[in-house]
């Protein structure tokens, strides 16, 4: 009789066992910080609203400094730049508190935003996009009325193109009206550019951090490329043996022949003469 018992006793213990740990197995695991992330991808200049970002344990090792763990401090507020799902919600990505949007915004502290007119040339054929990077242009007379054309700034960054400030990838778009992020002597010299000769933007690389300082053209640069520069040519070097044989033509010297003559000894005394005759 005792051995049932045991048998019982044994397996009520196991059961019990095996349930403490089915359930130690499933219990809750320690987790890191809370930590904000975009879910849905949010636009530049633009308010973030509750269903583009949440809030997840943060696994890493390494938390990103200043990082949001509510998504209540976060919801309403203006993002500075563009943003893509799984990248950390910082401050730095953000607009002050009580931004109302829209490109005032995104205009960072310094600058100033200033719109110049184009078409469909002077913008690029469309390719000159919010984010983009371009050099500027200016064509015009100088004092003495020689025409002349110069880059004026360099690596100046697109806000917008019309009142667009998103841009739809790999879509050019062409607009009447580029706005242009400057300082406030870029602005300066932007406008008195615009106002003495007509101005065109460059599309360059945004990972090109060059800054271009350029002397300009003029028209000789472009109506006499080559000049100053000693054309080596085999036509022109036949050319100048003739060339000069016109200017300077050989003057041929005639010898006149020496005069000869026939003459006859005369001896008088000791004194001797010769004298001669034609």
């Amino acid at each position: 009789m005792k051995r049932p018992i045991f048998v019982v006793i044994a397996l009520t213990l196991g059961a019990m066992t095996a349930f403490i740990a089915a359930r130690w197995m499933s219990g809750p695991k320690a987790s890191g910080p809370s930590v904000v992330i975009v879910e849905q991808p949010i636009a530049a200049g633009r308010p973030i609203l509750a269903g583009q970002i949440k809030a997840i344990s943060w696994s890493g090792s390494v938390v990103p400094q200043e990082a949001f763990s509510r998504t209540a401090d976060v919801v309403g507020r203006i993002a500075l730049v563009p943003m893509i799902p799984g990248e950390p919600v910082l401050p730095g990505k953000l607009a002050p508190i009580g931004a109302t949007g829209g490109l005032s915004s995104i205009i960072p502290a310094g600058k100033r935003a200033i719109s110049v007119r184009v078409n469909d040339v002077v913008g690029v054929a469309g390719f000159a996009l919010p984010g983009s990077y371009v050099d500027i242009l200016v064509s015009g007379r100088d004092v003495s009325g020689q025409p002349f054309s110069r880059i004026v700034l360099s690596k100046v960054k697109v806000l917008a193109v019309e009142q667009d400030t998103v841009a739809e990838k790999d879509k050019p778009k062409v607009v009447n009206a580029v706005t242009l992020e400057l300082s406030p002597q870029e602005s300066e010299k932007l406008d008195l550019a615009r106002n003495i000769g007509a101005l065109s933007l460059v599309l360059r690389n945004e990972l090109d951090t060059t800054v271009v300082n350029s002397v300009g053209v003029r028209l000789s640069d472009v109506v006499y490329p080559q000049r100053g520069v000693p054309n080596t040519s085999s036509q022109f070097k036949q050319a100048a043996p003739v060339q000069a044989s016109q200017a300077a033509p050989a003057q041929v010297s005639q010898a006149v022949p020496a005069r000869q003559y026939r003459g006859v000894e005369e001896i008088r005394g000791i004194s001797r003469q010769q004298a001669t005759t034609p």
